[in-house]
Protein backbone atom coordinates (compact mmCIF):
# COMPACT_ATOMS: atom_id res chain seq x y z
CA UNK A 1 0.00 0.00 0.00
CA UNK A 2 2.76 2.51 0.86
CA UNK A 3 4.98 3.49 -2.06
CA UNK A 4 7.45 5.66 -0.14
CA UNK A 5 7.75 7.93 2.87
CA UNK A 6 9.48 11.31 2.72
CA UNK A 7 11.49 12.97 5.47
CA UNK A 8 12.21 16.67 5.28
CA UNK A 9 15.77 17.97 5.36
CA UNK A 10 17.41 21.36 5.47
CA UNK A 11 20.71 19.96 4.14
CA UNK A 12 20.08 17.51 1.31
CA UNK A 13 23.74 16.64 0.68
CA UNK A 14 24.32 15.79 4.35
CA UNK A 15 21.10 13.77 4.57
CA UNK A 16 21.90 11.84 1.38
CA UNK A 17 25.39 10.96 2.66
CA UNK A 18 23.87 9.74 5.96
CA UNK A 19 21.22 7.57 4.29
CA UNK A 20 23.54 6.23 1.57
CA UNK A 21 25.75 4.73 4.28
CA UNK A 22 22.94 3.68 6.61
CA UNK A 23 20.80 1.99 3.97
CA UNK A 24 23.80 0.25 2.42
CA UNK A 25 23.93 -1.84 5.62
CA UNK A 26 20.55 -3.39 4.73
CA UNK A 27 21.05 -3.73 0.99
CA UNK A 28 19.01 -0.67 -0.01
CA UNK A 29 20.12 1.76 -2.70
CA UNK A 30 18.88 4.86 -4.46
CA UNK A 31 15.97 4.33 -6.84
CA UNK A 32 14.70 7.90 -7.43
CA UNK A 33 16.78 11.05 -7.49
CA UNK A 34 16.29 14.71 -8.40
CA UNK A 35 17.96 17.94 -7.27
CA UNK A 36 15.35 18.18 -4.46
CA UNK A 37 14.62 14.54 -3.59
CA UNK A 38 16.43 11.18 -3.16
CA UNK A 39 14.70 7.87 -2.38
CA UNK A 40 16.11 4.47 -1.36
CA UNK A 41 14.66 0.96 -1.43
CA UNK A 42 15.80 -2.64 -1.48
CA UNK A 43 13.78 -3.09 -4.67
CA UNK A 44 11.96 -0.44 -6.75
CA UNK A 45 8.85 -2.64 -6.49
CA UNK A 46 8.92 -2.32 -2.66
CA UNK A 47 8.24 0.73 -0.46
CA UNK A 48 11.03 3.25 -0.06
CA UNK A 49 12.21 6.09 2.15
CA UNK A 50 13.15 9.48 0.74
CA UNK A 51 14.63 12.75 1.94
CA UNK A 52 13.49 15.98 0.38
CA UNK A 53 13.82 19.71 0.61
CA UNK A 54 10.27 20.94 1.30
CA UNK A 55 8.45 21.85 -1.90
CA UNK A 56 7.10 25.08 -0.41
CA UNK A 57 10.63 26.40 0.22
CA UNK A 58 10.03 26.68 3.97
CA UNK A 59 12.40 25.06 6.48
CA UNK A 60 11.88 21.33 7.11
CA UNK A 61 10.58 20.46 10.57
CA UNK A 62 9.96 17.26 12.51
CA UNK A 63 6.40 16.04 13.11
CA UNK A 64 5.59 15.13 16.70
CA UNK A 65 4.49 11.50 16.78
CA UNK A 66 5.77 10.81 13.26
CA UNK A 67 8.18 7.87 12.87
CA UNK A 68 9.38 5.66 10.04
CA UNK A 69 9.80 1.99 10.99
CA UNK A 70 12.21 -0.06 8.84
CA UNK A 71 11.43 -3.80 8.90
CA UNK A 72 14.56 -5.94 9.14
CA UNK A 73 15.25 -9.67 8.99
CA UNK A 74 16.82 -10.41 12.39
CA UNK A 75 17.79 -8.93 15.74
CA UNK A 76 21.42 -8.86 14.51
CA UNK A 77 20.35 -6.75 11.54
CA UNK A 78 18.50 -4.38 13.90
CA UNK A 79 21.60 -4.06 16.08
CA UNK A 80 23.86 -3.32 13.10
CA UNK A 81 21.41 -0.82 11.56
CA UNK A 82 20.93 1.02 14.86
CA UNK A 83 24.69 1.12 15.60
CA UNK A 84 25.45 2.40 12.09
CA UNK A 85 22.92 5.20 12.53
CA UNK A 86 24.62 6.27 15.78
CA UNK A 87 28.08 6.06 14.16
CA UNK A 88 26.81 8.40 11.43
CA UNK A 89 25.70 10.98 14.01
CA UNK A 90 22.12 9.94 14.79
CA UNK A 91 20.89 10.38 18.36
CA UNK A 92 19.46 7.55 20.45
CA UNK A 93 15.71 7.48 21.10
CA UNK A 94 15.79 3.99 22.64
CA UNK A 95 18.59 1.43 22.35
CA UNK A 96 18.17 -1.71 20.27
CA UNK A 97 16.61 -4.52 22.26
CA UNK A 98 13.41 -6.40 23.05
CA UNK A 99 10.35 -4.32 23.88
CA UNK A 100 8.35 -5.46 26.88
CA UNK A 101 5.08 -4.06 25.53
CA UNK A 102 4.95 -6.63 22.70
CA UNK A 103 6.30 -10.18 22.85
CA UNK A 104 8.70 -10.93 20.01
CA UNK A 105 9.19 -7.25 19.08
CA UNK A 106 12.83 -6.07 18.92
CA UNK A 107 13.69 -2.51 17.89
CA UNK A 108 16.21 0.31 18.07
CA UNK A 109 15.02 3.94 17.84
CA UNK A 110 17.01 6.98 16.68
CA UNK A 111 16.74 10.47 15.22
CA UNK A 112 18.57 11.29 12.01
CA UNK A 113 20.68 14.42 11.49
CA UNK A 114 17.54 16.53 10.88
CA UNK A 115 15.71 15.18 13.94
CA UNK A 116 13.41 12.76 12.06
CA UNK A 117 12.58 9.69 14.15
CA UNK A 118 13.16 6.20 12.75
CA UNK A 119 13.47 2.70 14.07
CA UNK A 120 14.79 -0.59 12.79
CA UNK A 121 12.66 -3.50 13.98
CA UNK A 122 12.30 -7.24 13.80
CA UNK A 123 9.11 -8.97 14.87
CA UNK A 124 9.30 -12.66 15.68
CA UNK A 125 5.59 -13.37 15.91
CA UNK A 126 4.90 -15.77 18.77
CA UNK A 127 3.21 -19.00 17.70
CA UNK A 128 0.07 -20.19 19.44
Amino acid sequence: MIGYVTLGTNNLARAVAFYDELFATIGAGRFLETEQFVAWSRDPEQPGIAVTKPFDGQPASVGNGVMVAVQLNSTDEVDAFYQKALELGASCEGPAGPRAEMEGFYAGYFRDLDGNKLNGFYFDMPTA
